[in-house]
């Protein structure tokens, strides 16, 4: 039976998954691929549009089963690993529900990666075959066999039934993020985990028990890339709840996202705090016409309480509708949620548990809040070639992050005990950027550590010890090779007196940060 004809319902049992035991919906879809017959619900309503190209519902179901018999006669198995390497556009979008057509697992490559950190993920992944646009294809050692990247969106033929499985927990894509020890890792997300975070947030929008409605479905600005949790989301309920995604033309731009809300008349958008910021200060946020947008999902980065009085001034009509969240790609993207009136009253805040959240604190000695855990169907399977995983025994995922539950039960997040740097929603491990820096010829010591910046959050620093007369601009031009574009510092400091110990003869990190930190406040 599809997902469009079950009963999606609200009543929550205990259930053990391999032992350990989860709040899980007693009624609920088991994979995703279940969800396509939503399509012929919305029928000719553009599903995802960017610049002249448009897709419908109708043209998914055909166009994605065209790419996927395409898949297939290529020799790609179900079980099988495709990498898809590139920025979002039509052909994304259905490049992925091709491979999830047949059983395929699509392994969400980041197209900021540099050469190394493709190469990294290759030879962890060994993908059966690789899907990427033109800019990610020239990235591709002639090692790795690659697909055609280009999908019609205008074929027409028989829909092809989709694989026959039904276990919730195989896996059902592969999504890369930042270890603290600088290497991506391949987040490992099953079926349960992807559905699980859809239906909870069915639920705290009153839409339990679900079933398909015509007259649902928003117009939606969807500005982050669809290689994070976020965009994966956002395919999935799109198709669900009958939502249009209107893509920018490339990377975002503040004056091409006021012009689409005004074009297409977008009525939500869910963006990172930068995103909001840029949009608020540009010149052109006055004389646009905004009043369609009524609701926005803040996400990705700590939204402060200056941002959202900004946002009540410059965006009246979505005053009473700003919601935030909290939530990581190990967990599937999202843990608690505020709607827009716990965002007024209780600015800062990361709201409530979803519904099959669990959350507790473990007192750090060293800390005035404590460590945030996290136990829900959601949650991944594990890290891709690794034995190592943040979950313990009974199933709770150690976050790495400092919070603190108030006696209303909402979550506050107030720091992180992990070596980790948010720049502009994008997560940047310390210890890749420092590793790499050391290596340049040059370079004995690096210290990378964030430093506030009021529109992206924190920036990149480094303090490095150089043996000779190079430049921060000689350093930046280099490490370009061997890091993303957004972790490559952007603040320098560059000495030649080795970097301070303490007792321990180890680099005295928190009192070198501390004491650059006030310099830059005080100067």
């Amino acid at each position: 039976m599809s997902a469009a004809q079950t009963f999606w319902g609200k009543q929550i049992a205990v259930e053990e998954i391999r032992g350990v035991p989860f709040r899980m919906y007693t009624d609920r879809p088991r994979r995703i691929e279940h969800l396509l017959p939503f399509a012929n619900c919305w029928g000719s309503r553009p599903y995802v549009v960017q610049g002249d190209r448009v897709v419908t519902f109708d043209a998914l179901r055909a166009a994605s089963g065209a790419k996927a018999r395409q898949l297939a006669e290529s020799g790609v198995r179900q079980g099988d690993r495709v990498l898809i390497f590139g920025w979002n556009s039509p052909d994304w979008v259905l490049n992925f529900w091709a491979c999830v057509r047949i059983g395929a697992v699509p392994v969400l490559g980041n197209a900021w990666w540099s050469q190394g950190e493709l190469d990294h993920a290759l030879n962890l992944l060994k993908p059966a075959l690789v899907l990427a646009d033109a800019r990610g294809a020239g990235k591709i050692p002639s090692a790795w066999r690659c697909g055609p990247w280009a999908a019609d969106e205008n074929a027409v033929g028989a829909d092809d039934p989709v694989v026959e499985a039904s276990d919730e927990n195989e896996t059902a894509a592969i999504i890369f993020t930042s270890g603290t020890e600088g290497r991506a890792k391949g987040v490992v997300l099953a079926h349960r985990s992807l559905l699980a975070n859809q239906q909870m947030l069915l639920h705290v929008t009153r839409r339990l028990p679900y079933r398909p409605d015509e007259t649902a479905g928003e117009v939606c600005l969807h500005t982050g890339p669809l290689f994070h949790i976020g965009g994966v989301g956002a395919l999935l309920r799109g198709l669900m709840v009958g939502n249009t995604l209107v893509f920018p033309s490339g990377r975002f731009d503040p004056g091409e996202a006021l012009e689409l809300i005004e074009r297409y008349k977008i009525s939500r958008w869910n963006a990172v705090p930068t995103m909001a910021s840029r949009l608020l200060e540009h010149p052109d946020a006055q004389r646009r016409d905004l009043r369609s947008l009524q609701t926005m999902t803040l996400g990705g980065a700590p939204v402060h309480a200056e941002l959202l009085e900004r946002m009540r001034s410059g965006l009246p009509d979505v005053q009473a509708r700003i919601a935030t969240g909290y939530g990581l790609s190990e967990n599937a993207g999202q843990a608690t949620a505020a709607g827009g009136l716990d965002t007024a009253a209780r600015p800062g805040s990361s709201g409530r548990p979803l519904p099959c959240v669990e959350l507790h604190i473990v007192p750090r000695p060293d800390r005035a809040d404590g460590e945030v855990l996290v136990r829900s169907p959601t949650q991944m399977l594990g890290y891709y070639g690794s034995e190592e995983s943040p979950i313990d025994s009974e199933g709770w995922l150690h976050t790495g992050d400092l919070g603190r539950i108030d006696e209303n039960g909402h979550l506050w997040i107030t720091g992180r005990c992990k070596d980790l740097i948010i720049r502009g929603g994008e997560n940047i491990a310390p210890a890749a950027v420092e590793r790499a820096l050391v290596a340049l010829p040059g370079v004995s010591e690096a210290l990378v550590f964030g430093v506030p910046h009021p529109d992206l959050g924190e920036e990149v620093m480094a303090v490095v010890v150089v043996t000779g007369e190079q430049t921060a601009e000689e350093l930046q031009e280099q490490l370009r090779a061997a890091v993303a574009s957004f972790s490559v510092p952007s603040r320098w400091r560059l000495q030649t007196e080795p970097l301070p110990v303490n007792l321990t003869g180890k680099v005295d990190k928190a009192a070198l940060i501390a004491r650059v930190r006030e310099e830059m406040a005080a100067a």
